[in-house]
């Protein structure tokens, strides 16, 4: 009955918003394809508002729509990047329609997030074809989540994909420290070691954020010592605080320039290559620079954040911070508002310090807070 009212209404304000959006970006055929998939979803949505879901039938009708909603959104991401691309090759972007989408992707992605959890719960619980193996799960959450495996599952992953790539890749050292306990240090392969810190949380944001930051580590590390016989270790540290879980990835992948901080976390900006244009169906996410936006995104959903921190010519740490307490952990939505709305009519306000630098960090920083 929640779901019934709830997502019509999430559907809708995202769709308000995408309307705000600078007009070339939605004439492009990707975003207009996006559109029109919310369009549907919200057609079809909107006939269960009034029903009576407690009916076995009524029930069954609204997960069988709620699965074909998810399935057929299941592209989102990839597509609204593509029509990105699409106005960025056409048009150009400059600064000020820059920091719109910035503003705007980070709502989008995170509703969608959003919504996708709302669908996964609901489908998990009521769904007859799509039962939690695991006991031990609410839905797709899990009341003990042991973080080590799912930090040891994100490494083994990843790795593998470091092996494909560069045929070698970076061992693992994890150090975990559980409130006032001793700290207890061990390997990946150390099967025998346990991990006592647990939270309540859904494994599988977990596994998304640790993946990504675990590539990107694994990508730093073995290019920076490609030429060397071994490769430095990523070092883990999980602690387990009275309001706080914090996990920090550390590699020796010579760091980034301190003026290259704020960028990672650009849609617009990526180290990697960009990739092949295809049809949007396959569209690849990697080389969007997508990653780790979309990681920081969420890890925010539950009130947690994603910090890195630089040190040049040596490496990098990624702080995750995670809410212990499950109270704490509410969603983190975009309200859409008046306010929302003259963000997408201002411009980046004029230059009134010595340095560009400081400018462009208040930009950054001032749509960051809105």
């Amino acid at each position: 009955m929640f779901l019934q009212k709830e997502l019509p209404v999430r559907l809708a304000n995202i769709m308000k918003e995408i309307n705000l959006l600078p007009d070339h970006l939605l004439t492009m055929p990707s975003v207009k394809l996006v559109m029109s998939w919310y369009q549907q979803s919200f057609k079809e949505l909107i006939e269960f508002e009034n029903r009576d879901s407690i009916k076995s039938k009524e029930l069954e009708k609204f997960t069988s729509t709620l699965v074909h909603i998810r399935n057929r959104h299941s592209n989102v991401v990839e597509t609204m990047a593509q029509g990105v691309m699409e106005l960025k090759e056409m048009h150009g972007i400059d600064i000020n329609t820059e920091n719109r989408i910035q503003y705007f992707l980070d709502r989008f992605y995170m509703s969608r997030i959003s919504i996708r959890m709302l669908i996964n719960q609901h489908t998990l619980l009521f769904g007859k074809k799509e039962k939690n193996n695991d006991p031990r799960h609410i839905g797709c959450i899990d009341p003990n989540c042991n973080v080590s495996h799912v930090v040891q599952d994100a490494y083994e992953n990843a790795r593998f994909l470091c092996e494909q790539y560069y045929l070698t890749a970076p061992e693992l050292q994890v150090v975990s420290k559980n409130s006032s306990d001793d700290p207890v240090m061990f390997s990946c392969s150390t099967e025998s070691a346990k991990d006592p810190i647990q939270i309540v949380y859904v494994p599988s944001h977990l596994y998304h954020i640790l993946f990504e930051l675990f590539k990107n580590a694994m990508r730093a590390a073995t290019e920076y010592h490609i030429h060397e016989d071994t490769i430095p270790p990523l070092s883990v540290m999980i602690v387990k605080g009275q309001e706080d879980l914090s996990i920090k990835i550390s590699d020796q992948g010579g760091g980034i320039q301190r003026r290259k901080l704020d960028l990672v976390f650009q849609y617009m900006y990526s180290t990697a290559p960009q990739p092949a244009r295809s049809d949007v169906a396959s569209a690849p996410l990697a080389g969007y620079g997508y990653g780790l936006p979309l990681s920081r995104l969420y890890a925010r959903y539950f009130q947690g954040d994603i910090v890195l921190n630089s040190f040049e010519g040596y490496g990098t740490d990624a702080i995750i911070y995670l809410k212990v307490l499950s109270n704490e952990a509410n969603e983190m939505l975009p309200v859409y508002n008046k306010t929302a709305t003259k963000v997408y009519q201002s411009d980046v306000p004029v230059n009134d310090w010595s340095s560009p630098w400081m400018t462009n960090q208040r930009s950054i920083s001032s749509l960051t807070r809105l």
